[in-house]
């Protein structure tokens, strides 16, 4: 047992040393932030999101100002809060980070300083602590669900088991039925079970499920990043993950190393519609009980 924990420990390690280097070239590969275009979306109502680069920024907009979900990179905040203004001059009443990435918790050191208050789980800012100023941290944290009650309808903000990080939360707009998900549901390529952070394969499974299940057929779904979505699209992409476990169990239960399992090639597919299953298959692969 100590062998198969120590075996278990350096491929993880080797995932996590992949990983975070895939990050960074990818992150490396977007420098010129000057040529970044911050769009506003009208989601429903006084509900609206921001596309740019990173993931997809959250707004509530009315006379009581403005509630604000995750905000990009740093170099963004001042296109960023040109385009809210665009929508609405009130003050940022709240910034919410619904999970610790850097795409969307960037630009937190900048409004922390405008005195913006920022919200978000408790595992975000004892995350955030390693490594981030003290006008970057969360200042309001939480551990269940919390209401805010602002622009004449109730926003809820939900924890999540832990799914892409352990610091998951959605956002429900309950008078405009619109569900902002963050990073556990995306439309532009496969789950990413950030293990690094605390992401798990159940429990994506798991925040899928809740979605699923709060979600009506009129719901709009504002992913972390792509366009929005139905309570259909999220259910698509769920059955894609089950699938891939299905055939990805037989392999783990014959003892096949995680890069035997690669090598076959368990997601082809879907990867014309998903893509690269390079950040997804070794959640699946770890989360199954791979060796």
């Amino acid at each position: 047992m100590r062998q198969n924990n120590h075996a278990r420990h350096l491929l993880r390690s080797a995932i996590f040393a992949f990983i975070a280097v895939s990050l960074t070239n990818t992150s490396l590969a977007q420098t010129d932030y000057s040529q970044v275009q911050i769009v506003p979306h009208q989601v429903r109502g006084n509900v609206y999101y921001l596309e740019g680069a990173g993931g997809n920024i959250g707004l509530s907009v009315g006379e009581d100002g403005v509630v604000m979900i995750d905000d990009q990179f740093a170099p963004l905040t001042e296109k960023i809060l040109a385009a809210i203004a665009s929508i609405n001059d009130g003050d940022i009443r709240f910034l919410i980070n619904t999970h610790v990435h850097g795409d969307h918790t960037g630009g937190n050191e900048n409004l922390g300083k405008q005195g913006i208050v920022i919200l978000a789980r408790d595992k975000v800012r004892v995350r955030m602590l390693q490594n981030s100023p003290k006008e970057a941290l969360p200042v309001l944290t939480f551990v269940d669900d919390i209401s805010i009650h602002l622009n004449g309808e109730e926003l809820m903000v939900m924890p999540v088991p832990a799914a892409h990080t352990d610091g998951d939360s959605f956002v429900y707009f309950m008078g405009s039925d619109v569900l902002h998900m963050g990073d556990v549901f995306r439309t532009t390529g496969y789950p990413y079970i950030d293990l690094a952070n605390g992401g798990t394969l159940q429990g994506t499974l798991e925040a899928l499920a809740i979605a699923i299940g709060m979600a009506g057929p009129d719901t709009i779904i504002v992913p972390g990043h792509g366009a929005p979505s139905t309570r259909a699209d999220v259910m698509e992409f769920r059955d894609m993950i089950l699938d891939v476990m299905n055939t990805v169990r037989p392999m783990v239960e014959r003892g096949m190393t995680f890069e035997q399992v690669q090598a076959a090639n368990p997601t082809a597919k879907y990867d014309g519609k998903w893509g690269d299953p390079e950040r997804f298959l070794p959640g699946v692969y770890l989360g199954l009980g791979g060796q």
